[in-house]
């Protein structure tokens, strides 16, 4: 075990101070003792090197042995261990370096977990529409089916499929990034709800729409692409769990500091347990993974991290006696 007997001094600079302090107090004991004895000038000079050397070496392999670890720690991280860690053993600035080195350590380890999950996600979601166009074209080219408009239909939609997630990986990729910036600019949330509930008419129309907001000129200020990619991921999402004929509610108002925005459905609801979880990547509900027709699990982290971008915050909530309701707050 290495000894470190100015472990409880805050500052490294302190500790050098009486490092070099107690080697000149050493060198002149060691002189005076020498002096009593009558030793000769140059024996009584080595022997106050060896002893200062060797006093200065020891208090400083305790100041400096994290150093050493973090050294050993990020070489074995450079080749993919993400594992390792290093023991805090002091209160200076080192050991606070060792205190940020692990946490990094930590980050890091928690992004590749989710880089492999991520991959295992995609691969999953990818795999699936393929396999079914391949079986497919296989059997048109093998002529076990004829390529009638049903079977056509069927291919496009998995073509369609496939098109929608990799534009949302590419969407993720670059909001995760900060490579699509946000532009700006007041306008009406009428134009922003209406314009959404209009598009998910014509994809939905046993669906319906209700827009509510108050007061009806109320204007927010932000990226009007980019929030109403937001809104109807968010609509999209509710439809694809919504009972046939009831009620969509697009809604926004204003409080005392934020425009908020409402999207609520009357579907079985979000359990307990994930409503905190549902804005991650991929990530899916037992009744969203039984019921979703095509949907990917990245609407709502696409909606998320444009909200955040926005310094604004979204959470989902559930109503009574069923169903759910997603709240988006921005600054206003």
């Amino acid at each position: 075990m290495i000894v470190n007997p100015l472990q409880r001094i805050r500052s490294i600079k302190v500790k050098f101070s009486i490092v070099i302090v107690a080697a000149v107090v050493v060198t002149l004991a060691v002189n005076e003792i020498g002096l009593a004895l009558n030793f000769r000038a140059g024996f009584r000079a080595g022997v106050a090197a060896i002893i200062a050397l060797g006093m200065v070496q020891l208090m400083a392999r305790g100041m400096t042995s994290p150093l050493r670890s973090m050294e050993r720690a990020a070489t074995a991280m450079a080749q993919g261990d993400l594992s390792r860690r290093v023991s805090a053993s002091s209160s200076d600035e080192v050991g606070r370096l060792a205190v940020a080195f692990n946490h990094m350590a930590d980050e890091l380890a928690a992004e590749d977990q989710h880089r492999r999950e991520l991959i295992a996600n995609v691969s999953h979601e990818l795999r699936t529409p393929i396999s079914a166009l391949r079986a497919t074209l296989e059997n048109v080219v093998d002529g076990v089916v004829a390529p009638d408009p049903a079977l056509l239909r069927t291919m496009l939609a998995q073509t369609e499929r496939l098109q929608r997630l990799v534009t949302q990986l590419l969407d993720l990729s670059r909001l995760e990034s900060g490579g699509t910036p946000i532009h700006k600019l007041p306008f009406p949330v009428v134009d922003l709800l209406d314009a959404v509930a209009d598009e998910a008419a014509l994809h939905s129309p046993d669906m319906a729409f209700d827009v509510q907001i108050e007061p009806l000129d109320l204007v927010v200020d932000g990226d009007p692409e980019r929030l109403h990619q937001v809104v109807a991921n968010l609509v999209e999402n509710a439809v694809r769990f919504a009972p046939e004929a009831t009620p969509i509610v697009l809604r926004a108002r204003r409080t005392a500091s934020h425009i908020v925005l409402e999207v609520e459905d009357q579907g079985p609801g979000i359990p307990p347990g994930s409503l905190a979880r549902v804005f991650e990547r991929f990530y899916r509900t037992d009744e969203a993974r039984s019921a979703d027709e095509g949907g990917s699990g990245l609407g709502l982290a696409i909606a998320r991290w444009i909200v955040e971008l926005h310094r604004g915050t979204i959470r989902a909530e559930q109503v009574d006696p069923h169903g759910c309701r997603i709240v988006v707050r921005l600054p206003g």
